[in-house]
């Protein structure tokens, strides 16, 4: 680009630069370039924002609402983290989204679920949906240190 400066003598001196080591931006990059499908990020659990994502789908319905609230604090205390999603969107708008973010576990908390006692739990790498009783979920929970041992062992 033929950049110069004045050096204190009033002479002009060529720009010299370096860049030495790997920037965090370019192992998040090479990991979503790696890790990704047609539907956006598959974030590895070490790397991840966060190890869930709750869709909760009704969060007026009070019992939603509170299945929510109790399971964060759960995740909490096992040092997990969890992102909630609590718009008022449709549920397909709330599941695009969380395949394009990428959590590697999605937990989706409804009113329709709950009233017939289940919870659904998808992976995201694969996909693969299981349902839960949302008692058994909140203690089940309590047991594993990792997103993928929880989702594994359901």
């Amino acid at each position: 680009m033929k950049a110069t400066f004045l050096d204190v003598q009033g002479k002009a001196q060529a720009f010299e630069m370096g860049c030495y080591g790997i920037g965090v931006t370019r192992v998040i990059q090479a990991c979503i370039e790696q890790s990704h499908d047609a539907d956006g990020i598959i974030w590895p659990e070490a790397i991840a924002p966060y190890q869930f994502h709750i869709c909760l789908l009704d969060p007026k319905d009070p019992k939603a609402a509170d299945l929510s609230q109790k399971l964060e604090m759960v995740l909490s205390q096992k040092n997990l983290e969890a992102l909630i999603d609590d718009r008022d969107e449709r549920p397909g708008v709330k599941f695009k989204d969380a395949d394009l973010l990428g959590m590697p576990v999605r937990i989706v908390i409804g009113k329709k679920g709950l009233e017939v006692g289940e919870v659904e739990v998808v992976e995201r790498k694969t996909k693969q949906i299981k349902k839960i009783a949302p008692t058994v979920l909140l203690e089940r929970i309590k047991s594993y240190d990792t997103a993928a041992e929880f989702f594994r062992n359901l």
